[in-house]
């Protein structure tokens, strides 16, 4: 099994319909443009494509605070609904924590929707605890 980094423009529409699964509000005509802000900004977009798409996906980004140090944050982690069960979600989480233990970091670092009781199972599964509670205020 592949896992590609998305860097021209076609690869990150290939990823369009894995990360509008977890996030719904995006609009198609700016995802592009979006993605290539974020990554100048630091953020990673990798795959893992199955019939000229991908089937699952995860953005991540160097983060160093106070706390924990330099690690990686994972903005996002879809899996297609018909791709789920497959394993791409678990080898996309091993690869972010792969690359972290190569640079040395001490931790890799997310946060999930406390309804999305599959993602937590998975991320249990994989070592990860519950850690924190996260607070955001809409503007």
């Amino acid at each position: 099994m592949q896992i590609k980094t998305a860097k021209t423009a076609a690869d990150i529409l290939k990823c369009w319909e894995v990360m509008q699964a977890l996030r719904p509000h995006l609009i198609k005509d700016d995802f592009v443009a979006t993605i290539n802000e974020m990554i100048t900004e630091g953020y990673q977009l990798s795959f893992i494509e199955e019939d000229g798409k991908a089937a699952a996906a995860v953005g991540f980004r160097y983060l160093q605070y106070l706390y924990n140090g330099k690690h990686f944050y994972i903005d996002d982690l879809s899996t297609l609904p018909e791709s789920r069960g497959k394993g791409y979600g678990g080898l996309l989480l091993d690869y972010v924590v792969d690359l972290a233990e190569q640079k040395g970091f001490k931790c890799v670092t997310l946060d999930s929707g406390y309804t999305r009781l599959d993602a937590h199972r998975l991320y249990l599964n994989k070592g990860f605890v519950l850690a924190a509670h996260h607070f955001s205020k809409t503007l």
